[in-house]
C-alpha cells in the first residue's frame, strides 16, 4: 500500500495550489479519501474528505475555498485549494479510510503560504 502525495509548495496568500494523492490501495473507490493537516505545535485536521459516493465534508475553515475531488479510473484524490492564507500553512497529509484494519497515510506535503 502506498499513498504518494504531491503538488506542495511555498505560494502567496491569495494564491492557489493543488495536491495530488495517488494511492495504491484495494478498492480505491470504495475509499473514504481524506485530506488532513497538521501546523507546527497544532494537532493534526482534518480539512476535506469525499467518501465512495461522491459525498463531501469540509472544514468550516476552508470551506468556498478549499474542493476536493477523485479519479477512480486513476486511484487518485486531488484538493484544490484557492484563496489560500497563511493560516493554511502546514504539511498536509492523504489518508484512505475502507476499514479499521485498512487505514493507510502518506507522507506528507508541504503547503507554506507567505503574506
Amino acid at each position: 500500500v502506498q499513498l504518494q502525495a504531491s503538488g506542495g509548495g511555498l505560494v502567496q496568500a491569495g494564491g492557489s495550489l493543488r495536491l495530488s494523492c495517488a494511492a495504491s490501495v484495494t478498492a480505491f473507490s470504495r475509499n473514504r479519501m481524506g485530506w488532513y493537516r497538521q501546523a507546527p505545535g497544532k494537532q493534526r485536521e482534518l480539512v476535506a474528505a469525499i467518501f465512495s459516493d461522491g459525498f463531501t465534508n469540509y472544514a468550516d475553515s476552508v470551506k468556498g475555498r478549499f474542493t476536493i475531488s477523485r479519479d477512480n479510473a486513476k486511484n487518485t484524490v486531488y484538493l484544490q485549494m484557492n484563496s489560500l492564507k497563511p493560516e493554511d500553512t502546514a504539511v498536509y497529509y492523504c489518508n484512505a479510510y475502507l476499514s479499521t484494519k485498512d487505514d493507510y497515510w502518506g507522507q506528507g506535503t508541504q503547503v507554506t503560504v507567505s503574506s
